[in-house]
């Protein structure tokens, strides 16, 4: 799967990892994240993410 960095802050969506503090499951792809998921270390929405 792939990794999506945000812009803003360089935080790296593993999907493999998922976010487990945000309550998403490991094996989640970016495109399942749900549309109010924002970047863990700095609150940035999903479209200021891009493929790695």
């Amino acid at each position: 799967m792939d990794k999506w960095v945000c812009g803003p802050c360089g935080y790296v969506y593993d999907p493999a990892e998922g976010d487990p503090d945000g309550g998403i499951a490991p094996g989640t792809a970016f495109e399942d994240l749900p549309e109010d998921w924002v970047c863990p270390v700095c609150g940035a929405t999903k479209d200021m993410f891009e493929l790695e």
